[in-house]
């Protein structure tokens, strides 16, 4: 299959002062590090980089250096994160197959996590890359903060990225998305609700998702003791 990559890279970053995505880690804007992974891998060809409109400058200037050795587009996205993804999904070139949709704030990815992914891929089948939650989870009420039940955790997993899926049922699924106003946190939720199976890939554990200050001093540590 002919496999596309989009990055959603969008957001604000508050907590970072600036946006997350253009932050230097280890030397690189942090979007640089995920998008590198991709551009080494020959089987990944088109590559569409979603971001603020304000900021499609600055991405562009950021992933200068690796863009040069493949061609990317860099686009405006949209309202909410997954109207950013569908903006990233219609941007692919018709050519592609299947796509894995990855978030531009996860650049520990590892490239045999995402083939692993890519391999279990189907029409019919999409997969995500995920990990088991290792803690006690408990319902609660938000409003008296009571807890209402404990869930199993044997049976619990922590959605990552790259989700990957074939490109006219990701289109499908956002598609029929949008016409029911149907709101969720990940695309592969979007693909559920359509009817396709979905299947689960152990991702490796530094697949971390930078989400506070802490995380990025811990993403530093790991990519600066890695070969650049």
């Amino acid at each position: 299959m002919n496999w596309g990559a989009v990055i959603v890279a969008a957001g604000r970053g508050t907590r970072f002062g600036r946006p997350k995505q253009l932050i230097e880690i280890a030397g690189r804007p942090m979007l640089a590090w995920s998008i590198a992974t991709f551009v080494a891998m020959p089987e990944i060809e088109p590559i569409v980089v979603v971001t603020e409109g304000e900021w499609l400058d600055d991405v562009r200037e950021a992933i200068g250096a690796i863009a040069a050795a493949r061609t990317i587009a860099v686009v405006p996205g949209g309202a909410t994160r997954q109207a950013s993804a569908r903006c990233g999904l219609r941007a692919l070139p018709g050519s592609c197959d299947a796509v894995l949709v990855h978030d531009g704030a996860r650049p520990l990815v590892q490239a045999q996590d995402v083939r692993e992914g890519m391999r279990a891929v189907r029409p019919g089948r999409a997969a995500l890359l995920a990990a088991p939650v290792v803690d006690t989870i408990k319902v609660v009420d938000p409003r008296t903060m009571r807890v209402n039940r404990t869930l199993d955790r044997a049976t619990l997993w922590a959605a990552q990225t790259p989700q990957f899926a074939m490109r006219e049922e990701f289109l499908r699924a956002h598609d029929a998305a949008a016409a029911s106003s149907l709101e969720a946190t990940d695309d592969v939720a979007l693909l559920e609700a359509i009817g396709i199976e979905v299947v689960v890939v152990p991702a490796s554990a530094e697949n971390f998702k930078v989400t506070h200050l802490s995380d990025a001093a811990h993403a530093e540590l790991l990519l600066g003791a890695s070969p650049k």
